[in-house]
């Protein structure tokens, strides 16, 4: 009944509001967490409340040997995958210090985490889509600062393995497209979610102030893009591209622009 995908990162925020979208639209959901058991568990009971089938899957996506057992799970439960949105990310625990002061342990899991964790998870979705001849869609979720970056928080690892990202969805979708596999990526500006709690309100009035809608994006504003893309009637000529839904915070000197204003 219905395709079947498998969600990173859906105990709360974009992963938690895509897991809904996608049961709204006929899918079967596989929800992955880390630390957030009862997020997931609100999650999968969102999911079952509209009548689709949701598993939960425990693994840290940062690591290769968790990922191939958490898909080959999710495989086994549903029977086949039609498409995998890989959202977990994140770069919460900032050493202080700069980039000279960085410990190597966290540049490391940062690009695991951000970066090598989409490629571990859609190695196995491809050899899955090939052998049962689907034209699945894989969708990464990037950010908008994998275009400009953010010094400020010294986001510097998560920057980078987010443009990587941008760059990974180019090269895959370009070896994959042939079998009708298509890949593209939503790199999402500031939006509200429940970790946004860490910052003052001076902070926020400074976000807004750089982009150019003039509000903070929400998660609404981010799930009608990658529910789209995992459609595969809508987007046969659609791959290896990045959406920024950022509410032009990306725009080239818009940010120089909004600060003078």
């Amino acid at each position: 009944m219905g395709k079947n995908i498998i969600i990173t990162g859906a105990s709360h925020g974009i992963g938690a509001a895509s897991a809904v979208a996608f049961a709204k639209s006929g899918y079967n959901v596989g929800i992955n967490y880390f630390k957030d058991e009862l997020g997931a568990k609100a999650t999968a009971e969102k999911v079952m409340a509209l009548g689709a089938k949701a598993e939960i899957y425990r693994a840290d996506v940062a690591d290769c040997a968790q990922c191939e057992s958490m898909m080959e799970r999710f495989i086994s439960d549903f029977g086949h995958i039609d498409a995998l949105l890989n959202n977990a990310g994140g770069a919460l625990k900032i050493p202080e210090g700069e980039f000279v002061d960085m410990p190597m342990d966290y540049w490391d899991y940062q690009i695991k985490l951000n970066l090598n964790a989409a490629a571990y998870c859609s190695r196995v979705a491809i050899k899955d889509m090939l052998k049962n001849k689907i034209e699945g869609r894989i969708i990464n979720v990037s950010s908008v600062h994998s275009i400009v970056t953010w010094v400020k928080r010294k986001m510097l690892p998560y920057c980078a393995a987010k443009a990587g990202l941008n760059m990974f969805t180019k090269s895959l979708a370009a070896e994959v497209a042939k079998y009708g596999i298509n890949v593209n990526c939503v790199a999402p500006g500031f939006i509200m979610t429940k970790l946004s709690d860490r910052y003052a309100q001076e902070e926020m009035d400074a976000f807004k102030r750089k982009i150019p809608v003039r509000r903070l994006g929400t998660v609404d504003d981010i799930t009608p893009m990658i529910v789209f893309l995992a459609d595969v009637e809508k987007t046969r000529f659609i791959t290896g591209q990045t959406f920024a839904v950022d509410g032009g915070q990306s725009i080239d000197g818009v940010i120089d622009m909004m600060i003078k204003d």
